[in-house]
């Protein structure tokens, strides 16, 4: 049997001993922290307690996370809502584009984030009473070179919408050309870079990021016909919206609503300085590197190189079962995006009943990931030490097991470290990508602390300054693996 050189499996074994604690508790499951308790003496049978609650936490002024907190007009009205019912509320951040596949997928059990009222959404999900009604704008660059003024000069124009939102239907209605972005922040940002003509977003979103964006760049210049009203939702046949519809007129009727209106809409907020926003999020977004972003890279890295070896000998083996079942492996991993996976993985395993928390489902798809870029790696550098330190092998008696694992395997280690740690670089930035699925790691950090005051240059330089300090260490790390393994390499 071929086995790794001792040393790197006691390597290997000792990483994953290490690091099954930070597995087991799956950090950056993106499940805020609990807000104030609640006595559940109160709750409606029909609603559970916890109320987990879905939410961007990056669409001021409806949705924002400051640290560890979610906070926002509809965060706020959905606090009120859980202190009606009795239960805790816990929010769960999740990207606009992601909301409802989570939801369908079972992630949370509401979502609150400016859902607004359509056909579409009235058949497929259960909607709430409207809490609040607004309209959508219509807005251009300051300049506005296209010189669009009304919602009909939208005509084949480039309008930057979220796809999934009713306000990109509104863009489509007047012959727009969609153009998908993820939030209103960076709709914002490509108008104003001119990478777009115009946007249809929420009125009261609109005006909020004039009134607190250092450069805000945009004007209104038309609003639509149609009124918007904003609901909660959740999975049809949840059998929530009667005791939610209650407590929203409970708090209709004693002001609540309007309070928690007035304070988002009518105060007079001042936006930090960029250096006041570094030092007030420089070290949740250490945090967020150190326990999420650093261990999802070292568990992934540890199971995706164990798969990678058996796909390697499983490549090379003389049988047609370990050989094909290698061949299909690798070709679904290198011929699927990334992005895909994990959606399968998170969103798609539920409906069979496989229900894995966010940080275990990001470990299985990234494992995966890297098992089959990295097998091909391993399977070059075992091919390329020459047939004469075989036959040496051979000659001196070992069996073919062992000439793989005292003379092969140390020399095609060597061989092998510089791709496999562009390998490891590129993983680490990958993880990324886990904020589809609900992780909150540094890039993810980076975005809720940009979101509140639309100032994306110092949070974003501060996540990239992280990133590329990790890599300068693993660069280190390599070159010091490279010197040690070269010892094995035959001169």
């Amino acid at each position: 049997m071929i086995t790794l050189p001792r040393r790197l499996a006691h390597l290997v074994l000792a990483l994953a001993i290490a690091l099954t604690p930070a597995l087991l508790s799956a950090p950056g499951a993106a499940a805020a922290p609990r807000s104030g308790s609640v006595a559940p003496a109160a709750a409606s049978d029909a609603i559970p307690n916890p109320l987990r609650v879905g939410t961007e936490g990056v669409y001021a002024p409806f949705s924002v996370k400051k640290g560890d907190e979610f906070t926002g007009f509809d965060v706020e009205v959905m606090k009120a809502v859980g202190e009606h019912l009795g239960v805790e509320v816990e929010f769960v951040g999740t990207p606009w584009d992601s909301m409802f596949a989570a939801l369908g997928a079972g992630r949370f059990d509401i979502v609150a984030n400016q859902v607004n009222v359509n056909p579409e959404r009235k058949q497929l999900y259960d909607l709430s009473d409207p809490y609040v009604d607004t309209s959508g704008v219509l807005v251009v660059a300051e300049n506005n070179p296209e010189g669009i003024t009304k919602l009909t000069d939208l005509k084949g124009k480039r309008s930057a919408q979220n796809i999934t939102s009713s306000w990109a239907g509104v863009a489509k209605d007047y012959d727009a050309k969609i153009i998908g972005v993820d939030g209103m922040n960076e709709a914002m940002a490509s108008l104003k870079e001119h990478r777009v003509d115009a946007i249809v977003n929420d009125k009261l979103a609109v005006r909020n990021y004039i009134a607190t964006s250092p450069d805000p760049g945009v004007k209104i210049v038309a609003e639509t016909d149609e009124k918007a009203q904003s609901v909660f939702a959740a999975k049809k046949g949840s059998g929530y919206m009667p005791a939610i519809n209650k407590a929203l007129a409970e708090m209709e009727a004693d002001g609540s609503t309007q309070a928690i209106y007035d304070k988002y809409f009518t105060a007079d907020n001042a936006t930090p300085g960029a250096w006041e926003l570094i030092k007030a999020n420089a070290w949740p977004m250490a945090v967020a590197a150190v326990k999420v972003t650093i261990p999802l890279t070292a568990i992934s890295f540890v199971v995706g190189l164990a798969l990678a070896l058996a796909a390697a000998l499983g490549r090379m083996s003389t049988s047609a079962v370990p050989r094909g079942i290698a061949r299909a492996y690798i070709s679904i991993i290198r011929g699927t995006p990334l992005l895909v996976q994990l959606f399968l993985i998170f969103y798609a395993l539920p409906e069979i009943g496989i229900d894995l928390p966010p940080f275990v489902a990001a470990v299985i798809a990234l494992s995966l990931n890297v098992g089959g870029y990295a097998a091909e790696v391993i399977r070059s550098a075992v091919e390329s030490i020459p047939k004469g330190q075989w036959e040496a092998a051979q000659t001196i008696g070992m069996s073919r097991a062992t000439a793989m694992r005292r003379i092969v395997l140390p020399q095609a280690t060597r061989t092998a470290i510089p791709p496999l740690s562009n390998t490891l670089i590129s993983l680490l930035k990958d993880t990324s990508l886990t904020s589809i699925i609900l992780v909150v790691e540094l890039t993810q950090a980076a975005r809720f602390a940009a979101a509140p005051t639309f100032q994306y240059m110092p949070m974003f330089g501060l996540a990239a300054l992280y990133y590329w300090i990790i890599c300068t260490v693993l660069s280190l790390v390599q070159d010091r693996a490279e010197e040690r393994f070269s010892r094995y390499v035959a001169v």
